[in-house]
């Protein structure tokens, strides 16, 4: 079933096309011209249609910007036309149109269905639309990885279903085994921080501060050491405020205040002013009975004992070595802070042991259940692979290599840290374990090798070619586009490669850029893609080739003269025998 069929491009300054339309057929399209004419561009136009790499350096020498606008038959409920009009876009009675356009500077818009939308929903559509094969596709089919994907696609959902399964178990082991790395290499630094936190605690707890007991024992200390010049100092102190029993005749501060304050209190109702300092001195007396009363008292409990002191000294010393180490020099207050904090933090790093715990449960879970999934792979892809094989072969057979026989090699590397599969540990990676190899032996008698090395360019464009086609069958697009997939064959073999691009365009569009006679031949119209050149800028233009104009061309690329009747009547034969062999 053919559901999106390419009808029209026009191409903008773009390159050396100045303004060209290119007219596609829902069969079989060959675009020819000379070399330098500019066929590429057509590819590179359908590429930029479809979300390519946008390059200014593309866009015609003295433009603003390169336009390419295509229209696309879409019937209504197809994959391209559901994904179209979720973005907002809106067919024209099942005609979808595309347009994008690069700007000298580098900016790219992309519209679509009227609907100016992000170029990666071009992209997107490109998968549903079309299959782009060119030169460096073959080259693309000598990676490994390549011929895994195309396995791949071939098997279905055989292989894509537990590969997505797989691929999601496989990100979150990775993310599993990355944290669980981390708090590994981490424990050891966080065990030697929590064995630090842990001896200081213990030094805290030993020595048990209080807050602002630093202060209270410099204090102490202050007074102790002093103690007997504090003793005398009050005791003096005391005999001249209240007089010394050992000397009655002596004259203290208190008798003289007292006295003063007698003389006062007899004439104070004569002036007010004085009465008030009669107060005041009242009030001094007071004071000093006071003052004096607790001299007395401050030197009867004043410690002068040396080992109290000795106490002091030794418990202030335990305090300045926790302050030195943990309060930052603040303090005991700022000592009992730091404690507060590491027994929080002791708390914190005592709990990995309960994580590692957990994530080396989980990565050991999600490695048997990788186990599990990649030998389901591998079954897969064994079974697949025999298939696959036997359908390339089989198209190679009407490529004109009808000896040749395709192979897949099916291997992993042992790996003791890697998963289980077929009983052995074995490396693996984002898409399972399987090394796949695409193996060719191009005649009776000749080892299978891998196509790197055993393929000529002949050989890889027919085995690229007869692959396509076999997902033809299993995994269809509506368009093929090959840029010159017939490189490096000619003679037979271009024949069948033309007669089985026809058989492919029964149930799809094929666009093919080719130099082959024999290939463009069997194409149901033939485009031709010409420069001109007026002196100082070089034009090409697009042109469906009919009747006679499509006789010379053909007479062109047979013999590079237009007008030869040896290469017209070849050039008619292979039209005949192409029409006939449709």
């Amino acid at each position: 079933m053919v559901w999106g069929v390419l009808e029209e491009m026009r191409i903008r300054s773009l390159g050396v096309i100045d303004d060209a339309v290119v007219e596609l057929s829902p069969g079989f399209t060959a675009v020819t011209g000379e070399t330098g004419a500019g066929k590429t561009m057509v590819v590179t136009s359908l590429g930029l249609l479809l979300g390519g790499r946008a390059d200014p350096a593309l866009v015609r020498i003295g433009a603003a910007s390169a336009v390419v606008e295509g229209r696309i038959s879409v019937p209504p409920g197809a994959p391209a036309a559901v994904r179209a009009e979720e973005a907002g876009a809106e067919l024209d009675e099942g005609v979808l149109l595309v347009s994008r356009t690069v700007s000298a500077e580098g900016r790219s818009r992309a519209h679509l269905g009227g609907r100016s939308v992000p170029v990666g929903l071009l992209a997107e559509l490109a998968d549903e639309l079309v299959a782009v094969h060119g030169q460096t596709d073959q080259q693309g089919l000598l990676k490994p990885a390549r011929q895994r994907g195309a396995l791949d696609r071939y098997a279905g959902e055989a292989v894509s279903v537990p590969l997505a399964a797989y691929g999601e178990a496989y990100r979150r082991l990775r993310a599993v085994t990355a944290e669980l790395d981390e708090i590994t290499t981490r424990a050891r630094e966080r065990a030697q921080e929590a064995d630090l936190l842990r001896f200081g605690l213990e030094e805290v707890e030993a020595v048990a501060p209080l807050p602002g007991e630093d202060a209270e024992l410099a204090a102490e200390a202050e007074r102790l050491g002093h103690a007997e010049a504090l003793a005398s100092a009050a005791a003096l102190a005391h005999a001249a405020l209240a007089g010394s029993p050992e000397d009655p005749e002596s004259v203290d501060a208190t008798t003289l205040v007292a006295g003063a304050g007698r003389a006062l209190e007899a004439v104070r109702s004569h002036d007010p002013a004085l009465a008030a300092l009669a107060d005041r001195m009242g009030e001094i007396s007071i004071l000093l009975a006071d003052v004096a009363t607790e001299l007395a008292g401050y030197a009867d409990d004043l410690d002068a004992d040396p080992l109290r002191l000795a106490a002091v000294e030794e418990r202030r010393a335990a305090l300045t070595q926790l302050i030195r180490k943990y309060g930052d020099g603040e303090g005991t207050a700022a000592v009992l802070a730091w404690a507060e904090r590491s027994a929080a933090r002791l708390g914190e790093l005592d709990n990995d042991d309960d994580r590692i715990e957990e994530l080396t449960a989980e990565r050991d879970r999600l490695r048997d259940e990788l186990s599990a999934l990649a030998q389901r792979l591998t079954d897969a892809r064994t079974e697949a692979a025999d298939r696959f094989a036997a359908a390339v072969t089989a198209e190679l057979a009407s490529l004109a290599m009808p000896h040749a026989r395709v192979s897949f090699s099916l291997a992993q590397t042992e790996d003791p840290e890697g998963v289980e599969v077929g009983g052995r540990r074995v490396a693996y990676g984002p898409s399972g374990a399987d090394e796949v190899e695409l193996l060719l032996a191009p005649h009776p008698g000749a080892p299978p090798r891998p196509i790197a090395k055993g393929a000529s360019g002949g050989e890889l464009s027919r085995v690229m070619l007869a692959v396509e086609v076999v997902f033809a069958g299993v995994d269809p697009v509506p368009t093929y586009l090959f840029d010159e997939v017939d490189a490096g064959v000619g003679g037979k073999a271009a024949v069948e490669i033309g007669r089985r691009l026809a058989k492919l365009a029964r149930t799809a569009q094929v666009v093919v850029v080719t130099h082959l006679p024999q290939v463009a031949a069997f194409a149901d119209r033939q485009l031709l893609v010409e420069k001109t050149n007026d002196g100082s800028v070089t034009r090409s233009g697009v042109t469906v080739l009919e009747g006679e104009e499509r006789v010379r061309e053909l007479s062109r690329m047979l013999a590079g003269q237009e007008d030869s009747e040896t290469a017209r009547a070849h050039a008619e034969e292979l039209l005949a025998a192409a029409r006939a062999d449709g």
